[in-house]
Formats: structure tokens, C-alpha cells, sequence
């Protein structure tokens, strides 16, 4: 029986984790990198070990420290959540090795399915349907476009898409380059691209007394840059025959390699309805969630049991009932190229509704630092009904309060909303064809309300603090004069549109007053009812310094007051490139160097943030007159990293 479990992993895994621990009785072990030192992960267990560092590869990714601190803590079992260590093979066996409980598959499992290149041999060999791989080497323009793909690690690393035989050799070199410093090994295969192909994935649980459950499908269709957004349970749209297809391919894969505990099978269905194996992930997957809430199980804790030895309740699963939708809160802004935000989440509250569910790492005050995955929370729905299961969803994530850095809230609800996907017309190409309908400017006239919400709420409060001064302090001789008030201006810009609004606005005898077309209802420093066009709508206001949170029934607004801090663009000469994120720059463009010449968007540097790299390209065509970036640098957002001058162009010539 396991007594003491550590938790090999941080934030919202480790969190949900201890849930089903603390349910079951058992206490828990956490580890901590230095960023994490006042995490909730660290804050909700029982006992904490410090990894000294910030880096992952100094904290979570050392799996001697990790072993060494189960032992220093008593634990007699370790969990490796997802991502970090959970497939790596060297260490599960030292966690064995250790005399500890390893809640995962077993080590020879994990080996065989660590490469995609083995796994699809193996799963060939179990009659598993595969796509044909193609050698880069002499790959032709009629097998276009490939997928290239990192053979070890996930999480879309590593992860090209070649249209033409001229970006291959480049595609390849940057793919190898990427895998070898996520996973520390350069293998990188290729194969088809399925234009407009489905991610479809089955979970499966074993023991070891030969029992394995196929629980159903997942649709992880949604993703950007080959990494999920939104996750659902049951796959829509799929045939009896197809949902019978995927099982047993499932289920063979996990009796090919022995497998036991929690496991996923991942699928690429094309349009025509094949399905043809994917990868095996040999861990619990981050979208869990759906699968527990269509089958009414705790995955976690059928993974704790079979690590004890103890076989799956029953021959079967229980039966599936109603629909699971999940949505990942990522701190990203989708409308610049989904660029990770970091910061202090202010505010982080969503409706605790019938149906909904929040797993998370973060609460009010916490900090979204740079070292790590930029999601906050994944919020859950389950319905009867798929169309009930979205529309709960949507709505959770529309009233929900989140202050701080940039997210993706937005975009997830009017994902969920988006006609494609209420029919089901799920493909891997939803964002690369509808991401500038999903991210348009918010209309002025909305922002503009938001913004008066705003300002009359400053208004009332610098009131009601005038008052209590007055009331407690010296007293104030005056009179009051029966004449209109001079009228009191506040500014703001809004984000992310950038704009400016000028708010103006009396205080008369009876209140505060604004433009004929709008009526102020109510007015407290928190809250603001206005009627405009005879319909009357609520802001709750909230205020972080000079920022200014305005959250409605529809939509959430933030405002800087103004004069707001200068933009470091403004402060640079032209041609400059700036950081657009902290982060650690990973590589410079081949030859790179002051005095280069350079073509308008070519990538010039490589910026790692976040667990994603970003490429900072040349914005005209010139010369390279600067650079002060270098592999290994760690940057803070705004650092100049090179200056680009731009070509003088060639005069007109004169026409008579």
C-alpha cells in the first residue's frame, strides 16, 4: 500500500494529483524549483523538497534530485504527472531502482514507445495501421507535404510542415535542432501530412492481471503549433465501425508492449474516415479530465491502484454517459503570433457551476514566470448533450475573472461558438483557417462603454475617499455653488487594441453625469450600471495600480491609465529588434554577424520562452548594423537584440 507519494512535477498536475490523494489518504510529497518556492502545488502538499535552480534542467528534468528527495522525505511511491520525466525510461528504473513504487508503465513499456520511430515498427508488427514513413533523402515533390517529426518527446516540438522541396533541408536542420535541445536527442522522421486530418485518441488503463480497458475516444483536433487547445469526450462524428477500429488498435498496442496503468493511444483520422497510429504516450495525458467525467472514474486513482499491484475493478469499463468538453487557459496572446504572457495573475476566479470543473496551479496573486508552460487552467464541462456540454463551457470561461497578463480566454469561447466546430467539422487546420476571424478587434463603441464604466468607478472611489478623509479628519470649511462642475477628463488606453479613450465626464448635486445617450443607473468604486440605448448593463471594476479591469456579461475589457509607461520601441532607433518576451536565445541564423545582409522576414534570432521558440525576423531588407544577441543569452522582454538598416532606395529617375 502506498502511504507517501511525491509528485514529480509542478502546478496543475501536481495539484490534481494531491486531490485524489488527500481523498485517499495519502500524504504527499512535493518538489520545487526556486521559481516555484511559493507555488500552490508546494503550498497544497504535505511535505516539500527545494530543487535548487529555476531552469528544468536543473530542477525537474534532474532525476537523481528528484529520487534523492523522495527519499529524503519518506515518500515510498513517486507520480510523474505529464511532461518533465514521465516518459523517460533511465528514470523509472532509478525510481525502482530506489525501492520506490513507480505509479506508470512499466520501464521496458516506456523504452519501446520512447521513440515514434520504434513504436510505429512495433505497432506494424501488431497489426497497428501506420502511414508510410518517407525518407527525406529522397523525398519528391508528389509526396509533399511532410510532416516532419522529433522521434523522442511531444508536446509539438520538433514539429515541421513542408510544403517545398526547397525548405526541406532548412525544415530538417531547425526540426533536429529544436528536438535535441527539448529532448536531448536530434532523430527526426517524416511522414505524409494529412491536410485537414483529425487527432483522435483512446485511453486506455491495464493491470497486471492481463485486464485492459478501452475508455472511449478523444477529439484533441483544435491545437496551435501542433499543441492542443480544446479536448472532448467522445470523439463527435465517428461511425460505430471506426469507434470499434480505434479499440482494438488500442488495445492491441497495450497488450504489444505489456502495458499497465494509464496510457493513450493517439490516432490521425483522415477525412474519408482511416485511421492510422499516431504515437503511444505512456502517461496520463493533460486531458484526462473529459475521459473522468464521461466514464465517472478517477484516473488517478485507478493509476495509484494498479501500481499496488491490485487488478481493474471489473472485466469491463463502465458505460460512457453524456459529453466532456476541456479548455486550455493559456497566458498568450493568439493575435501576436500566440506569444506566452508573463506576470502576476492579479484576479483568477471561474463560475463554480453544476457540470464545471477547474484544474489549475495558480490563484489569486500568483506568478506566471517565464520558466514554464504558459497555461493557467484547464476548465472542464460535462453535459448530456455535446451542443450543452459547449455551451456550459462557453459561458464559464465568458463570466469567468482573469486580471493579469494576456490569455486566450477570448478565443476559447468564441472557438466554442465558432459554426465549424458546433457542427463538428473538427480538423488539425481549424486555427490556420479561422484564426483572424477569432482574434478581431473589439469594437470601439463596446470598449468605449467599458471605459466610462471604468472611469466613473475611479470617480466614485477618489469620492467616497474624500468623504472619509473629511469625516475623520480636520474639517473643511466651503459652499456649495448651484453651478455646473468644469468637467473632469480621464484616459485610457485599451488592450490590446491600443487605442485611447477620452472619458469625460460632472459631478453635479445629484451625482455623476455624462453624455446625453447614456444614463448612470449605479455607480460604486466596484461596480457601474449604465443604460445606453435603453438597455442597461452591468461592469464589475476592478483596479491593479494603473490598470483597470472592467468585466461584463459578454466580454472582459483592460485599460492603462494614462500616461502609461513608454514602450521600449520608442526608445530605440529604427531597424531595432526587441525582445518581445523574456527568454534565452537558442541560436542565431547561419553566419549572422554585424555587417550581414539580410532579406525583410528572414529569421535572423531563435528565442526560447515558455516551452515555445519564437523567431525574431528581419524587418526589411539591409544590413545588419548591430547585435548583441548570442546562444545561451537569457533576455529580459524589450532588450535590444540586433539593428537592422534598412537599404536606401535607388532614386527615380527624372521623366520629361
Amino acid at each position: 500500500m502506498i502511504r507517501t507519494l511525491l509528485v514529480a512535477n509542478r502546478g496543475e498536475i501536481a495539484c490534481r494529483i494531491f486531490r485524489t490523494c488527500r481523498a485517499l489518504g495519502i500524504a504527499t510529497v512535493a518538489v520545487y524549483s526556486d521559481a516555484d518556492a511559493g507555488a500552490l502545488h508546494v503550498r497544497e502538499a504535505d511535505t516539500a523538497v527545494r530543487l535548487p535552480g529555476s531552469a528544468p534542467s536543473d530542477t525537474y528534468l534532474r532525476g537523481d534530485l528528484v529520487v534523492a528527495a523522495a527519499l529524503a522525505a519518506g515518500a515510498d511511491a513517486v507520480h510523474p504527472g505529464y511532461g518533465f520525466l514521465s516518459e523517460n525510461a533511465g528514470f523509472a528504473g532509478a525510481v525502482r531502482d530506489a525501492g520506490l513504487v513507480w505509479v506508470g508503465p512499466p520501464v521496458k513499456a516506456i523504452e519501446l514507445m520512447a521513440s515514434k520511430t520504434r513504436a510505429k515498427e512495433l505497432m506494424a508488427a501488431a497489426g497497428v495501421p501506420l502511414l508510410a514513413p518517407v525518407d527525406p533523402a529522397a523525398a519528391r515533390a508528389e509526396d509533399l507535404p511532410l510532416l516532419l517529426k522529433a522521434a523522442s518527446g511531444g508536446g509539438g516540438r520538433g514539429m515541421r510542415i513542408v510544403r517545398e522541396l526547397v525548405d526541406l533541408e532548412g525544415e530538417l536542420t531547425a526540426a533536429a535542432a529544436e528536438a535535441l535541445s527539448a529532448f536531448g536527442d536530434g532523430e527526426v522522421f517524416a511522414e505524409p501530412y494529412v491536410e485537414r486530418g483529425r487527432h483522435v485518441e483512446v485511453q486506455v488503463m491495464a493491470d497486471e492481471h492481463d485486464g485492459v480497458w478501452a475508455l472511449g475516444t478523444r477529439d484533441c483536433s483544435l491545437q496551435r503549433r501542433h499543441q492542443k487547445v480544446i479536448e472532448e469526450a467522445p470523439a463527435p462524428g465517428l461511425d460505430d465501425g471506426l469507434r470499434d477500429r480505434l479499440h482494438t488498435a488500442a488495445v492491441a498496442a497495450a497488450r504489444a508492449v505489456g502495458y499497465r496503468g494509464a496510457g493513450t493511444v493517439e490516432f490521425l483520422v483522415t477525412e474519408d474516415g482511416r485511421p492510422y497510429f499516431l504515437e503511444m504516450n505512456t502517461r496520463l495525458q493533460v486531458e484526462h479530465p473529459v475521459t473522468e467525467a464521461v466514464f465517472g472514474l478517477d484516473l488517478v486513482a485507478l493509476q495509484l491502484r494498479t501500481a499496488e499491484g491490485e487488478p481493474l475493478p471489473s472485466a469491463d469499463p463502465p458505460q460512457p454517459a453524456g459529453h466532456a468538453v476541456e479548455a486550455r487557459l493559456y497566458a498568450e496572446d493568439p493575435a501576436r503570433d500566440w506569444q506566452p504572457q508573463t506576470g502576476a495573475l492579479l484576479s483568477f476566479e471561474v463560475p463554480d457551476e453544476p457540470g464545471v470543473r477547474l484544474d489549475t496551479g495558480y490563484t489569486d496573486g500568483d506568478t506566471i514566470g517565464v520558466h514554464y508552460d504558459p497555461m493557467i487552467a484547464k476548465v472542464i464541462a460535462h453535459a448530456p448533450t455535446r451542443a450543452e456540454a459547449v455551451r456550459l463551457l462557453a459561458r464559464a470561461l465568458e463570466r469567468a475573472r482573469v486580471h493579469g497578463p494576456v490569455t486566450n480566454r477570448e478565443l476559447l469561447v468564441r472557438s466554442l461558438r465558432h459554426p465549424d466546430f458546433a457542427a463538428a467539422r473538427l480538423d488539425t487546420g481549424f486555427y490556420g483557417r479561422h484564426l483572424a476571424a477569432l482574434t478581431p478587434a473589439p469594437e470601439e463603441a463596446a470598449v468605449r462603454l467599458a471605459a466610462t464604466a471604468a472611469a466613473l468607478a475611479t470617480a466614485t472611489h477618489r469620492t467616497a475617499t474624500t468623504t472619509a478623509r473629511t469625516a475623520t479628519g480636520p474639517a473643511r470649511l466651503g459652499a456649495w455653488r448651484n453651478v455646473p462642475s468644469q468637467p473632469q477628463l480621464r484616459r485610457y488606453r485599451g488592450e490590446p487594441d491600443g487605442r485611447e479613450y477620452d472619458i469625460a465626464y460632472r459631478t453635479t448635486r445629484d451625482g455623476l453625469t455624462t453624455g446625453p445617450d447614456l444614463r448612470i443607473v449605479a455607480a460604486r468604486p466596484d461596480r457601474v450600471t449604465l443604460e445606453t440605448g435603453g438597455v442597461t448593463r452591468h461592469f464589475a471594476v476592478t483596479a491593479h495600480d494603473d490598470r483597470v479591469y472592467v468585466d461584463t456579461a459578454t466580454g472582459s475589457y483592460t485599460f492603462t491609465a494614462l500616461p502609461r509607461f513608454t514602450d521600449p520601441a520608442a526608445r530605440t532607433e529604427p531597424g531595432s529588434l526587441l525582445a518581445p518576451m523574456p527568454g534565452t536565445v537558442v541560436r542565431l541564423a547561419e553566419g549572422l554577424a554585424a555587417g550581414s545582409a539580410v532579406e525583410a522576414g528572414q529569421p535572423l534570432i531563435w528565442l526560447e520562452a515558455m516551452k515555445m521558440e519564437h523567431r525574431i525576423l528581419a524587418p526589411a531588407t539591409g544590413t545588419l548594423t548591430a547585435l548583441h544577441a548570442a546562444p545561451g543569452l537569457q533576455v529580459e522582454v524589450g532588450a535590444l537584440l540586433a539593428v537592422v538598416t534598412e537599404d536606401a532606395s535607388e532614386p527615380a529617375e527624372e521623366t520629361a
